[in-house]
Formats: structure tokens, C-alpha cells, sequence
């Protein structure tokens, strides 16, 4: 599973640094309206892809450590730094579910829309609460699927199709729980509505006609179209995935002097 994510995203490395949903989606929006971090801050985003989640809190960081598994990812993370003259950002290569960082590394661990491609969601998440510090703050944003175990089925099997790299999203529930295993505490739990353009959407994975025409169909058919709601707009087919925005806080405080995580007020 590992090379396979390395070919599919790397191959696909600088449509990620262009895609609209990546780059200005309302999860990035809605995320950095929910933390409000301190100048002190050190960041580690997990699966950074194109770095679009680092790069947006850099600013207001210490620092800001991109990772990922897929080296072609982490060059476009280096040219966009660059291009915005942000200079308290590092790359680092690494799993996912493996982190080779020490205990108690980051105030902020961020991880938006990858780790559906997890095939250990659980160690990510442990891996994630040990290197924060006490009162970290974890922030995760990812495609979710229903409760429903035949509808999320359907839903993945529709992903997988596109990317065979995909794993599984996970419901709320699911993270909710393995969050609490792993010892955080709930902060916040939010579920937006991300439109997805469908042309775009099969041109980013490289799809043959015969898997876009399946996907179409899977689309418009039971059971995916009341989930996904497909329609027809003025940039042609479009339908909406479901993104869940969860931050978890790990257990202890610092003064906010000493740079201790905090969360915006609307969070």
C-alpha cells in the first residue's frame, strides 16, 4: 500500500499543489479559523501532500514541519515555501503511522484530507498524541463516510475506484473512538460539505474512460446519489463530499506564556 500511494501522488504531485479543493478548500478556511496558534508554536502536518495546510499556518508559527511519504510532494512543499517566502518550513519524509519524531515534539499535529489512505488509522492516531505536548492540540480533516455500514461500503468501493490507493474513510464515530483511545480529549466536531468537480475530480488520478464512465454511473445510481448528491451546474457535473473537521486536545495545560495551545473562540 505504501508504493502505491507513492506512485499514485507522486505522478499526481503538482496537480495536488494546484487543486482548488487542497489549496482554498473551505476545510483549510474553517480550520485555521478554529486554532488560534502563538508565535511559539512548533506544527507537524501528517501526509502534508503539497504542504497547503503547513504553508497556511507557517505565518503564524515557530515553525512548521511538512511530512509525507512521497518525496515528489514533499519538492512541491520546498517550491511553494519558497514562492511565498516562508522560511520556517521543513520537509521530512515519514509514515504516517510511524513518526520518527521524539515524544512530546509539536504544540500542533494537523492532517487534512489523507488519512482515508491510512491502512493503520488507529497507530496514526497514537502516533499523533505522543509526539504532542501535554495540552496539544490534534487536528484532523478528513472524507467521512455514513454509519451505515452497506451505504459507507458503497462509498468507499466508489473511491477505490478512482484511486486504488485509497483506503477507508472512517464515520465520525469511528475517529471519535479512536481518538479517545489514544487518550485525547474531544474538542470540537464539525461536518462541512465539500463540492467536487467530477471532470477534475477522474483527470487527477489519471482515470481511463471506462473507470470515469463507472464512476459516473456509480455516481447518478443507488445508493451513492442521495449521499452524494450529484447535479449538473454551470462548470458541469458536481457532487459533495462530506468532510469532518475534529480537534482533540491532549491531556495537560501550560501557561499560555510558555506557548501552550489554544483554540479560537469558536471552536
Amino acid at each position: 500500500m505504501t508504493s502505491l500511494v507513492q506512485k499514485k501522488f507522486g505522478d499526481a504531485a503538482r496537480d495536488s499543489a494546484d487543486c482548488a479543493v487542497h489549496t482554498e478548500g473551505p476545510s483549510l478556511t474553517r480550520l485555521t479559523e478554529l486554532i488560534a496558534p502563538m508565535p511559539t508554536w512548533r506544527q507537524l502536518d501528517v501526509a502534508t501532500g503539497a504542504g497547503h495546510t503547513a504553508l497556511a499556518f507557517a505565518p503564524n508559527l515557530a515553525k512548521a514541519t511538512a511530512s509525507d511519504i512521497t518525496p515528489e510532494m514533499l519538492r512541491e512543499v520546498k517550491r511553494l515555501a519558497k514562492e511565498r517566502g516562508l522560511t520556517n518550513v521543513v520537509t521530512r519524509q515519514a509514515n504516517a503511522q510511524d513518526l520518527p519524531f521524539p515524544d512530546t515534539s509539536f504544540h500542533l499535529v494537523t492532517c487534512r484530507l489523507a488519512a482515508h489512505h491510512f491502512p493503520k488509522p488507529k497507530d496514526f492516531v497514537a502516533e499523533a498524541s505522543r509526539v504532542l505536548i501535554p495540552g496539544g492540540i490534534f487536528a484532523l480533516v478528513d472524507n467521512i463516510s455514513p454509519d451505515d455500514a452497506v451505504l459507507a461500503a458503497s462509498y468507499n468501493a466508489f473511491e477505490k475506484l478512482r484511486d486504488p490507493s485509497h483506503g477507508r474513510c472512517l464515520s465520525v464515530t469511528e475517529w471519535s473512538d479512536l481518538i479517545a483511545a489514544a487518550g485525547l480529549e474531544p474538542v470540537s466536531t464539525e461536518v462541512i460539505d465539500q463540492d467536487i468537480g467530477f471532470e477534475a475530480w477522474v483527470a487527477r488520478m489519471r482515470c481511463t474512460e471506462g473507470v470515469a464512465a463507472r464512476l459516473k454511473e456509480m455516481l447518478e445510481g443507488a445508493p451513492l446519489r442521495q449521499l452524494l448528491r450529484p447535479r449538473e451546474t454551470p462548470d458541469g457535473l458536481t457532487f459533495s463530499l462530506h468532510e469532518a473537521i475534529i480537534l482533540a486536545r491532549k491531556p495537560g495545560t501550560l501557561g499560555r506564556k510558555s506557548g501552550a495551545p489554544q483554540t479560537g473562540p469558536s471552536s
